[in-house]
């Protein structure tokens, strides 16, 4: 038996939840019986995960994004390859607005297909609106159904999330751990050390709720001055939260680091992790937050199935963001680093180790003819 090939869709190769998730699982998947290619929209610059990818023996594949105006043209750009690229027995879809295009393009070709749901909400506006309609029959026409949480399934997938399969965001917890050097190398570099550090990682989209984040801190900082700010990622919003960042006259105590390739060695130098979301599917960052040992304030708009130790704690985003600013203090001022090595041994016997996830995948895919 030779090694079987999945085609992995997605949107993008950038270092997003769901591209990150399916790294993990790509780095540490048996590539000697299961090897990914991936499929996504095309793009001038390269992909931040597109070197890795190649390394590993993947192979890329771009077509243009979807847009309901090129309907036609995507349909036959999934069929060219489809009819070209009889290797790929399994179309793993994690990009769900077009789905439903490819899925029935790919059960033509009598392909497996898989729809993974790795968000639970959207904004409240037109665009989100048709997104979730194109995403509706999903849920009756791939042959499984995937998901990163109970929530994330129950929202895309109806009353047919009963027999969603979850796949939970999994991390090498060995990366994660915490350790007392890389802490104070990454706090000089960053030159905040003596600093308390809160923490965020996310894209700069309307979803992560910056806009809040800052507003806390902005509290946070009346009652604790020796506070500070960093933000890990980019994207749309960025330059928006900016000029609220200079209007608050908070821009000596907050950092914008942008899209790192060492977020697990600045999860060390960071103190609290603040992720005050209007909504998530599962988010990875907080299983890495977790795993290095981080307290964690987090919105109660999160699935309670991101609560795997005793780290985290769930706010609402309808309090007044001095609340929030009033707990992160309190736990700031309870700080104990000799405790925090300990969470990585914890998650690694937890669902969230990359290694276990790795195999069930792995096996789950050989055992579909």
């Amino acid at each position: 038996m030779g090694v079987k090939r999945v085609l992995q869709v997605l949107a993008s190769l950038n270092r997003g939840g769901a591209e990150s998730m399916i790294m993990n699982i790509y780095r540490n998947i048996n590539k000697e019986r299961i090897q990914f290619d991936f499929l996504v929209n095309e793009s001038n610059e390269d992909y931040d995960f597109e070197a890795e990818i190649k390394k590993l023996g993947g192979r890329i594949f771009q077509i243009p994004k979807y847009n309901i105006l090129n309907h036609y043209k995507y349909k036959e750009e999934w069929r060219r390859l489809l009819q070209k690229h009889s290797e790929w027995k399994i179309i793993h879809g994690h990009h769900t607005t077009p789905a439903t295009i490819y899925i029935d393009i790919a059960e033509n070709f009598e392909r497996t297909t898989i729809g993974h749901s790795h968000i639970a909400g959207s904004e409240f506006n037109l665009k989100s609106f048709l997104k979730r309609m194109l995403r509706y029959p999903i849920r009756y026409k791939a042959d499984y159904l995937f998901a990163c949480s109970k929530l994330a399934a129950k929202w895309m997938f109806g009353t047919k999330s009963k027999y969603a399969k979850i796949i939970h965001n999994a991390i090498s917890t060995e990366k994660f751990e915490f350790d007392k050097r890389t802490r104070q190398k990454k706090r000089k570099e960053l030159g905040i050390d003596g600093k308390y550090i809160i923490g965020h990682v996310g894209r700069f989209a309307k979803q992560k709720n910056h806009t809040y984040l800052i507003d806390i801190f902005y509290q946070l900082k009346k009652i604790n001055t020796e506070v500070c700010l960093l933000l890990i990622g980019d994207g749309e919003l960025k330059n928006d939260i900016k000029k609220k960042v200079n209007k608050l006259n908070l821009s000596n105590n907050i950092k914008f680091a942008g899209v790192r390739g060492d977020v697990d060695e600045l999860l060390q130098a960071i103190d609290v992790f603040v992720l005050p979301s209007l909504y998530e599917g599962l988010p990875v960052t907080l299983v890495e937050a977790q795993c290095s040992g981080l307290k964690i304030f987090a919105s109660d708009t999160i699935t309670d199935e991101v609560d795997i130790t005793d780290l985290v704690n769930f706010l609402s985003i309808n309090q007044d963001p001095a609340n929030w600013a009033l707990s992160i203090n309190d736990s700031l001022e309870k700080l104990s680093n000799q405790e925090r090595s300990r969470y990585a041994v914890e998650l690694s016997k937890s669902n969230y180790s990359i290694n276990k996830t790795a195999n069930e995948l792995e096996n789950f895919y050989l055992n579909i003819d």
